[in-house]
């Protein structure tokens, strides 16, 4: 359904004390995502799902991820309506993300679900 959350990301400079401090506020329980860095996922009780990562630099503040129909399409879309996006990159298996901010300089990412996006040029699945 386009325009719904479905993802959110804590960016954490120590990812340990964000995870137990989740763990310990709401119950919420992580698992591993097996991929290139230390990304922490949880079901958050529920519907949408979210993550802890190690923010190497990020600000402070959760990103969240809006689903549409046709990234390339709502990309410009956002453009036109006075906001940026930045051009679509892969997430390997899952599907496809954009970064966009609103005119008021909110970030946001545009997520179209796609188990065949691929693994980006140059870049190779750990093991």
């Amino acid at each position: 359904m386009p325009g719904r959350l479905v993802h959110f990301e804590l960016p954490a400079t120590d990812v340990d004390r964000a995870q137990s401090f989740y763990e310990q506020l709401f119950g919420w329980s992580f698992s591993t995502w097996e991929g290139p860095f230390d990304y922490r996922m949880t079901n958050a009780g529920g519907d949408p799902g979210g993550a802890i990562y190690k923010s190497e630099g990020r600000g402070p503040g959760p990103i969240v991820y809006f689903d549409v129909d046709d990234i390339d399409a709502d990309s410009a879309r956002a453009r036109e309506l006075g906001g940026t996006a930045e051009e679509k990159v892969p997430i390997p298996g899952v599907g496809w993300m954009a970064t966009c901010h609103d005119p008021e300089g909110n970030e946001v990412r545009l997520f179209q679900s796609d188990e065949s996006a691929p693994m980006p040029e140059g870049r190779h699945e750990s093991r």
